[in-house]
């Protein structure tokens, strides 16, 4: 399958072109060029597949024209070593529970997938190095540093905002040293996602190394995403639940809720998305007005959401084309860090249900926005511990951290600090 740039200036790629660059050389995001819809027939007996058997499907109509099945096979099931359970939180809303893979957190299902698929091109053609870029907002970064931690022939450089990530999301990737490198960089997560892609585009910089990003950017990293929309699906269908799903993605740089979007597309029967923001809103406000507006982004509880210009917008619009498409399958909505708070409070005293901050964005989002004969899931994305003081701030109790958190929040802490100067970041590259 080809891939073509959302900018429409570069060149078709293949997908070892697109996964191994990233990012087109014109600056936009690759496409591919097919949806592939998958047959009734998948969706008739998706209720009794394996969350692999499911992934699999999903991902052969996405690689198969690329990666030979039994390599495919063993990237999936090598990916999917965890499960995503659904868990009935009250009335008609549904929680999926993305927090159960390494680092504790949703991102891990496309890091893993990407460390694996990557590894295999280079393993393929004989590559040397390949050296990622990721910028992180707090659950990127652990999940790509953890992803592909000791694969041979790679190595991460994390650019994260100083002092905007959480002490146990920071951890998760500073202490890991070997082929895990942290960059801390003094400004937001837009100034650290801006280098990335300044580095992406720099002949200097390129000509000395073989660079690659495994933010959501990468088609590797975020496609993977659709595999737990659709297990999510078929965990609702083995309840007697298959009509009127609506699901809740909280979003920041949009790569979540894009791989979602794509599913709908594939023909996984979903009414319609919410895509539910912090004040961070520049999403919620293009629903209202038709005009994209990027701005810096402001800190929120809901940290790993803090972005002011969400890289995948430029997809989204790209699969549906116009203002007035996108509005009919996706609604949006916008809370405060207090609308935050009083959600996740009241949940877990109501129902014993204890969400983490971008989670509580989802669901109030549904308690707000599900009609009565719908069905709502939201994506719990991270373990409520790896925002400890917050949430334990927010319910006056004490928070259980799982012993994966614990073991790395043994570990020293290994970064290089450096301004958010795109000079600096180049000359610190070419030393490397």
């Amino acid at each position: 399958m080809k891939y073509y740039s959302t900018n429409q200036k570069a060149d078709k790629a293949t997908l070892q072109e697109a996964v191994v660059k990233g990012l087109a050389s014109d600056r936009g995001l690759f496409m591919p060029e097919v949806i592939k819809q998958l047959p009734a027939s998948f969706f008739d007996k998706m209720k009794d597949l394996s969350f692999q058997e499911i992934a699999y499907t999903v991902a052969d109509a996405f690689f198969g024209d690329d990666v030979d099945a039994e390599s495919l096979k063993k990237i999936v099931y090598d990916t999917l070593s965890f499960d995503v359970p659904l868990v009935h939180v009250n009335d008609n809303i549904y929680s999926l529970e993305l927090f159960h893979g390494p680092t504790l957190a949703f991102k891990d299902v496309g890091a893993r997938f990407m460390s694996r698929l990557l590894g295999y091109f280079i393993k393929k053609e004989g590559q040397k190095e390949v050296n990622v870029l990721v910028a992180t907002s707090g659950d990127t970064g652990s999940a790509v540093a953890n992803g592909f931690l000791g694969v041979n022939g790679i190595h991460v450089y994390v650019l994260y905002p100083k002092g905007k990530v959480s002490p146990i999301q920071e951890c998760q990737f500073t202490t890991l040293g070997e082929n895990i490198t942290a960059l801390e960089i003094d400004g937001v997560f837009d100034d650290c996602q801006a280098l990335v892609k300044s580095a992406f585009m720099d002949k200097e910089l390129n000509a000395h190394m073989k660079l690659t990003s495994a933010n959501s950017i990468n088609v590797a990293r975020f496609l993977p995403q659709a595999f737990y929309y659709f297990y999510a699906v078929a965990q609702l269908h083995k309840l007697g639940i298959k009509k009127d799903i609506v699901i809740c993605v909280p979003s920041g740089n949009f790569g979540n809720i894009t791989a979602g979007l794509f599913g709908k597309r594939m023909g996984m029967p979903v009414s319609r998305f919410i895509a539910a923001n912090n004040r961070n809103d520049i999403f919620y406000q293009y629903l209202q007005t038709g005009e994209y507006k990027p701005k810096a982004s402001v800190q929120t509880i809901a940290n790993a959401m803090d972005v002011g210009d969400p890289s995948n917008f430029a997809r989204v619009l790209a699969l549906y084309g116009s203002h007035k498409a996108i509005c009919e399958d996706i609604s949006g909505c916008t809370y405060t860090d207090d609308q935050i708070r009083e959600t996740l409070k009241k949940c877990y005293k109501e129902h014993k249900y204890l969400l983490d901050p971008h989670g509580a964005v989802g669901y109030r989002a549904l308690s707000e926005m599900l009609k009565p004969n719908e069905t709502g899931v939201f994506l719990e994305t991270a373990h409520p511990a790896k925002f400890k003081d917050t949430v334990e701030g927010i319910i006056g109790e004490p928070v259980v951290i799982p012993q994966k958190l614990q073991e790395f929040m043994k570990g020293k802490k290994q970064s290089i600090e450096l301004p958010k100067d795109f000079e600096t970041f180049k000359s610190y590259l070419l030393k490397q």
